[in-house]
This record gives structure tokens, C-alpha cells and sequence, in this order.
């Protein structure tokens, strides 16, 4: 099980609007979640990604925690800021609805 999901479950669990918009929800939540993982072993504070995105902590926290109307390039951007590369992939859907059901 990764850190996402174990994140998502332990949320849900304690967090009932989180649990109910989850599925319509997480894909935006993921987008958010990995760009704050991604920041973090980069060893990068928000404070420190702001700066360098010439915005402010506040800013780079509104993405973090739902990242679902981003534009591509703000990510490219907050990629750079990082000192990470940014890549699009493209898949058919998962068979499972849940997204926080595992793979088999």
C-alpha cells in the first residue's frame, strides 16, 4: 500500500466530508499530494517553493491540498521550482472505481 493511500484511508477515517467527496475528489487530491511528497524530498519548504515561484507560502498551500484546476503550466513551473521534471502520462481507466482499492 503506498503513502497516498495510507494517507487517503487515515483521512477518510477521521474525516467525513474528505470520506464522502473521495471518489469524485481524489484525483485532484493526489495531483496536490504528490506534488507536496515530491516537494518534500526535494527538502524544500512551501516557503522556499514560493520564493522561487515569486508567490507567496499561502499560494503553494492552495495547490498542495487540491491541485484539480491547475493549469499544466503552473505545474511545469512548480516542477522547475523544485529542481524535478515533470511528465504527462496516459492510460485507460482503472477497472476498479475505487481508487483507493489496490491493483491485483
Amino acid at each position: 500500500m503506498s503513502d497516498l493511500t495510507k494517507y487517503a484511508q487515515t483521512r477518510a477515517a477521521r474525516d467525513p466530508e474528505f470520506a464522502e467527496g473521495l471518489e469524485t475528489g481524489y484525483t485532484d487530491f493526489k495531483v496536490g499530494a504528490l506534488l507536496r511528497q515530491a516537494r518534500e524530498k526535494a527538502g524544500l519548504t512551501q516557503d522556499q517553493v514560493a520564493e522561487r515561484l515569486a508567490t507567496k507560502k499561502s499560494a503553494i498551500s492552495r495547490i498542495e491540498k487540491s491541485a484539480g484546476s491547475i493549469r499544466f503550466s503552473t505545474l511545469e513551473r512548480y516542477a522547475q521550482a523544485i529542481g524535478w521534471q515533470l511528465s504527462l502520462e496516459l492510460h485507460p481507466p482503472r477497472k476498479s472505481p475505487n481508487p483507493l482499492r489496490s491493483p491485483r
